[in-house]
């Protein structure tokens, strides 16, 4: 490994760069993903410079003193297999000292992950849904902009370990995006976020305290955008219902991670997660 190799934290213009890295490796990024995940954590993002030329990316999302979440983990194809990528690794690792660490690795990483702590949790399954149905907009659903933050927030925390009210701010009002959710019983029961990614768009997060909610949201969701376009959707293979959902409208399996943990697995309602927010950050 050259010795002229350092590695220092990310400018906000070069988490453009991991976004692209990360198109290039098939991963599908949002257009507007960088500003909602940078300002989640501006510390938590690594660069590697080879005689100033960046070569390795990283994210290591402090959410807290003890849940992180890693992503980005790309080393230039011109770059691998010299070491680049486990020194920018370690630092990553070093930043999350003490943390749970979560992350979406791909499959075939699995077991260079678990050399590092990491254990398996589940299988996320990304499904891709070209349209050619007739679905309709359920008229239940409502723009998560009518209604107070907080009511947002406070249905959110059961999802994820940790509260991250900024990163949640951003995301569900970034441009490019419609953010819907249903109201029952006078309360929150589910929602979701479309956005438009690389290629097409993207569903994340899907949330819905039962199937015919999330049914009802999804259909929602994809008549916002370009029927022409694909959507993808990635599914937490634990949950049943939502692989149903996926079935029914004859959505096809085009990629997987493995959600690995270094500590216990968070408990959270998968059998109510139709659809992860982020492999980047969860």
């Amino acid at each position: 490994m050259h010795s002229n190799y350092i590695i220092r934290p990310m400018k906000r213009e070069e988490v453009n760069i991991a976004i692209d890295w990360a198109a290039k490796e098939g991963w599908n990024p949002g257009l507007h993903d960088a500003d909602c995940y940078y300002h989640t954590d501006p510390n938590g993002f690594f660069m590697g410079l080879l005689d100033g030329k960046p070569i390795s990316t990283l994210s290591v999302v402090k959410y807290s003193a003890s849940f992180g979440f890693l992503g980005f983990y790309i080393v230039h194809p011109d770059y691998r297999r010299q070491g680049y990528g486990l020194k920018i690794w370690k630092s990553g690792i070093q930043y999350l000292y003490g943390c749970n660490i979560g992350l979406d690795g791909v499959v075939e990483q699995q077991e260079n992950y678990k050399k590092f702590g990491f254990k398996l949790a589940y299988r996320n399954i990304r499904f891709e849904y070209v349209g050619g149905d007739d679905v309709f907009a359920n008229t239940d659903t409502i723009d998560l902009s009518t209604l107070p933050f907080n009511t947002v927030e406070l249905y959110t925390c059961s999802f994820f370990p940790e509260k991250r009210t900024a990163f949640l701010k951003s995301w569900i009002n970034q441009p490019d995006c419609h953010a819907l959710g249903i109201i029952q019983n006078d309360r929150l029961a589910g929602y979701g976020v479309i956005r438009k990614a690389q290629n097409g768009y993207k569903i994340g997060p899907l949330y819905a305290d039962n199937p015919a909610l999330a049914d009802a949201i999804f259909a929602s969701l994809i008549q916002a955008v370009d029927f022409l376009q694909p959507v993808y959707l990635d599914i937490p293979e634990v949950n049943h219902e939502a692989l149903k959902l996926a079935e029914r409208y004859r959505m096809e399996k085009v990629f997987e991670t493995a959600r690995m943990y270094t500590g216990e697995s968070p408990t959270l309602p998968l059998d109510r997660i139709y659809g992860v927010t982020s492999f980047e950050v969860g």
